[in-house]
């Protein structure tokens, strides 16, 4: 059967287009997102619809959330908390599949960061 191998491209509205591309671009490296296309390292992808009910995305009318699969979880957030961003971290989204934090971009997304467990 044919199916989807893989997420192609991930769509979202912003206020300020090009200044959210370069808080990506400083922030988490991922390349500039308007002249090329991220080369992602191979890796685990989760897709997982979400009740409508869930807060875990925050607000209520939150209707996505992005998941950076990340190489130095604790290294990141020692950037990121340096360079001014709150970075929310709870034991209970530790699991076996691995150690995760939440930071919000500047337009107030919530953009989860996920260390894989080391198989």
């Amino acid at each position: 059967m044919p199916k989807a191998v893989g997420i192609g491209g991930l769509f979202f509205r912003a206020a300020n287009p090009a200044g959210l591309a370069e808080w990506y671009q400083k922030h988490l490296g991922i390349d500039d997102l308007h002249k090329s296309v991220w080369r992602q390292e191979a890796g685990m992808t989760i897709f997982g619809p979400f009740s409508k009910d869930t807060d875990y995305f925050g607000r209520a009318e939150q209707q996505w959330m992005v998941n950076f699969r990340v190489d130095d979880l604790d290294g990141l957030v020692a950037s990121l908390t340096a360079s001014g961003i709150a970075v929310e971290t709870r034991n209970e989204w530790n699991s076996e599949v691995g150690r995760f934090a939440r930071i919000h971009d500047p337009e107030g997304n919530p953009v989860e960061l996920w260390e894989p467990a080391q198989d």
